[in-house]
């Protein structure tokens, strides 16, 4: 029986059966893991590289934002952000399996490398990474 009432069909129950309320939670819990998942992708899919030797070539489409405001791709100069569209859209028709990587100089701003990945996506570039120059590892003396 649920609860702690006697026989007497006047007497007050006097428990809380909680099981009920633990089965909902659980799938609350689930539910939210699930969506959170799909949430958090669509937000900016990136593609993080993968630490295994591999024998296939990949196309890269670099694009380099310079401190000066300047843009290029693979190595050459571009006159504008249509420039950049035409060039990502063509590349992307000759290799489907398309990587770009942008480069960016430390101080350019955020938004200019966010508009970069915007032009990106518009071309159809969906797997993007960025590159970086490796640096010193923080020791755990240093974080103390």
């Amino acid at each position: 029986m649920a609860g702690f009432a006697s026989n007497r069909p006047s007497a007050p129950i006097t428990g809380i059966n909680v099981t009920p309320l633990v089965d909902i939670t659980l799938v609350l819990l689930i539910i939210f893991m699930v969506t959170a998942k799909l949430v958090v992708s669509r937000a900016m899919p990136l593609d993080l590289p993968k630490a295994a030797s591999g024998t296939e070539v990949q196309q890269i489409f670099s694009v380099a934002l310079r401190e000066d405001g300047t843009t290029q791709v693979d190595g050459a100069a571009t006159t504008g952000d249509l420039d950049v569209l035409v060039k990502a859209k063509a590349s992307l028709l000759r290799h489907p399996e398309l990587r770009a990587v942008v480069q960016a100089d430390g101080n350019v701003p955020h938004r200019r490398v966010m508009h970069a990945l915007d032009i990106l996506r518009q071309a159809g570039l969906v797997r993007v990474a960025f590159g970086v120059h490796l640096g010193p590892a923080i020791s755990p003396r240093e974080q103390q």
